[in-house]
């Protein structure tokens, strides 16, 4: 099979490429790139005026499946990605039962090959039932294809549990992925603490529970050697640590979520439970720090935190509404506001959805070079169109972005050279 891809802008950050150029797929690989190129029996795609990038990839999706398939599952949750022009993901292990076995991975990954959408890279636990207690056969784990372990979710408060997991997993190549809380110190809070909390009566939740384990975690993996990866950063405090660890040689990398660096915690005001998200919606200050490591590179990756909740456990008082969002819809067109009001170029926008995320955790994606897996999405940066929460294609329509302007989207995302989505 051939596919030809003609007159799009070729925006690959990998490759340092920023181009009118053609590209040519064939048995579902990238063959040929050049300008004006000719292919008998090739089906084309005429992307005039339109965005030409590697399929995007989020490191941080909740699929919920195995076990809670009424938020969203494997076939629901890689079509939502698709759709987003997302073509990788790596799913988090917080499933039931847990994915802290090789048989939960298989299963993972078996049924993402057969019925899925998108690439689906699992990511195990990095303990048993994510009790923060005993570690997960890494080994058996990493076999069984996961490409990282985290107990995101719930942070592991045990230092040497850390400590150990750090030194096994580089024993394995692998990263750790750090849910990064100190829940003494966040205790039941469920916004953040300022005086916005106070005019809500809700209980706020300090920057410094996060950025204290963050601290902790990011000692440990300099002095394991350990490839660390943190989850969805929020406040400036914490990308300070982040900053000066990667300046003393720190194998530290880090990931911001569309929600913080977007809305602030004004967006709690009228209580509604879609802007409940751990850690927190920040104050302004975060957020323009967010916008700064987005800028100067201190952070590596977008990513969503997609996580899918049924409306009976988002339609209830604030303080008991479950956290989270669906962001695979959303992501790109709230990235691409950050180009719009020039707080990062286009190509960085790119970057940070493609080639960022694959080298944060080791995915081997996010690229369009000659003989390269043809995973693309095809972007229209113009596109204007209102999210309505009704038409998602996610299962679970919980986002704080209903009735929101967008500006740009996938017209068409290419998985394997064939066609998984078309707007």
């Amino acid at each position: 099979m051939k596919l030809l891809i003609k007159g799009g802008r070729l925006l690959d950050p990998s490759q340092g490429t920023d181009a009118q150029l053609d590209i040519l797929v064939e048995d579902g690989k990238v063959s040929r790139i050049g300008e004006s190129l000719q292919a008998e029996g090739a089906e084309v795609v005429q992307a005039d005026g339109k965005l030409v990038v590697p399929g995007l990839l989020d490191i941080h999706v909740h699929l919920r499946d195995p076990g809670y398939e009424y938020k969203e599952d494997i076939v629901s949750g890689t079509r939502a990605a698709a759709a987003g022009g997302f073509t990788s993901i790596a799913c988090m292990p917080n499933t039931n039962p847990f994915n802290d076995n090789k048989s939960v991975t298989w299963y993972i990954r078996s049924r993402a090959k057969e019925e899925g959408f998108a690439n689906v890279f699992p990511l195990g636990s990095i303990t048993k039932c994510l009790k923060g207690e005993t570690l997960v056969e890494m080994g058996d784990l990493k076999e069984a294809g996961c490409v990282g372990f985290t107990d995101d979710g719930r942070p592991v408060a045990n230092g040497e549990v850390m400590r150990r997991a750090m030194e096994y997993a580089t024993g394995f190549g692998m990263p750790i992925l750090s849910h990064s809380e100190d829940l003494s110190i966040v205790g039941d809070g469920v916004m953040n603490e300022g005086f916005v909390a106070t005019e809500l009566g809700l209980k706020g939740i300090p920057w410094v529970g996060e950025a204290a384990a963050i601290a902790r975690d990011v000692m440990l993996a300099e002095f394991t050697g350990a490839r660390l990866h943190i989850c969805h950063i929020s406040c400036r405090q914490s990308l300070d640590v982040v900053r000066a660890a990667k300046a003393r040689g720190v194998k530290v990398t880090c990931e911001v979520t569309p929600h913080h660096f977007t809305l602030t915690e004004d967006a709690v005001r009228g209580y509604d439970t879609n802007t409940k998200v751990n850690p927190p919606l920040r104050s302004a200050d975060d957020v323009a720090a967010m916008c700064e490591g987005l800028a100067d590179g201190t952070i590596d990756a977008i990513a969503t935190d997609h996580a899918p909740h049924h409306i009976d456990e988002k339609n209830v008082e604030y303080k008991i509404a479950l956290n989270g969002l669906v962001g695979l819809e959303s992501a790109l067109p709230l990235t691409l506001s950050l180009v719009d009001d020039e707080v990062i170029s286009l190509t960085r926008a790119i970057e940070l959805l493609t080639c960022g995320p694959a080298t944060a955790l080791g995915i081997p994606r996010g690229t369009l070079a000659v003989g390269s897996v043809a995973d693309i999405a095809i972007i229209d940066p113009e596109l204007e169109w209102t999210l309505e929460a009704a038409k998602l294609t996610s299962k679970s329509k919980n986002t704080p972005f209903d009735g929101w302007q967008m500006k740009g989207a996938a017209v068409q995302t290419i998985l394997g050279g064939k066609t998984v989505y078309q707007k």
